[in-house]
């Protein structure tokens, strides 16, 4: 069986190369109407968990920030922000991208299968488009749980990413959003280069062909938290480029709640 570690370093090389791209895009996110609809949303599942208290007062862990998008909102909201990524040059670039606030916020190298932090140190785990390309899923679910304060909140916004390469229905839904957004004439995000590179990746870490986000839910609810998931937060989330790039994988939310003890 193929190593964790080898995966993880595919990973690593992958998404170096892919730091400048991607954080164009979260650039994008955050000079258009998109930043206000995430901050909303993040401050809206947050307050609803911890209603009255101070936002400086509420400890947050993002698990691969990537860009800094998230990080980004969340210390403007003033939230008190650690935010980690396994790639180094994605680090770089999310400090870049909080430009001034980058002092504000604990940008580390981390592992978010294997993290560095002791038992119940956050009020909140928040993750983006993370989840569906690592080895062991699973044990990152395990390790985010169990960094999470009793009465703390796990929020994970993702999709059946690459699905299309185990299934002929994904796979036709996935090609027209390739035409519809050829035809439209904007960016597509899923076209470019080494594209095929992540492409060899998702074909063997195990998310790609599991049907989500059921799994999560059945995994969260084993670690013992009460989980729930809206499948059309995409529909308020999505700018309308995203919606013709990627419409046939919508983003879902996970949300999850761990017990008082």
């Amino acid at each position: 069986m193929e190593s964790r570690q080898t995966i993880l370093s595919e990973n690593k090389t992958y998404w170096t190369g892919r730091a400048s791209g991607y954080s164009e895009v979260n650039q994008a996110e955050l000079e258009t109407g998109q930043r206000q609809k995430w901050s909303d949303c993040l401050r809206g599942e947050i307050t609803q968990q911890f209603p009255g208290m101070a936002a400086d007062q509420l400890h947050i862990l993002e698990a691969g920030t990537g860009p800094g998008f998230f990080a980004i909102l969340l210390c403007e909201l003033g939230y008190d922000v650690t935010a980690i990524d396994l790639t180094p040059t994605m680090l770089e670039e999310a400090k870049k991208n909080a430009g001034e606030m980058a002092d504000s916020i604990r940008f580390m190298e981390m592992n978010a299968e294997d993290l560095d932090f002791e038992d119940a140190s956050f009020d909140v785990v928040i993750s983006r488009n993370l989840t569906w390309n690592l080895p062991n899923p699973d044990a990152a679910y395990a390790e985010w749980v169990r960094v999470l304060k009793p009465g703390g909140l796990l929020l994970n916004f993702d999709a059946n990413w690459y699905a299309y390469l185990f299934d002929e229905k994904a796979q036709a839904a996935y090609d027209q959003d390739r035409i519809n957004s050829a035809e439209q004439g904007v960016w597509d995000q899923n076209v470019g280069e080494n594209f095929g590179v992540m492409e060899n990746i998702a074909r063997r870490v195990p998310l790609s062909s599991i049907r989500r986000p059921a799994w999560d839910l059945t995994e969260l609810r084993s670690l013992g938290l009460h989980a729930r998931a809206d499948e059309q937060i995409w529909q308020r989330l999505w700018s309308e480029e995203e919606k013709l790039n990627f419409s046939s994988t919508p983003l879902f939310m996970v949300r999850a709640v761990k017990d008082e003890i």
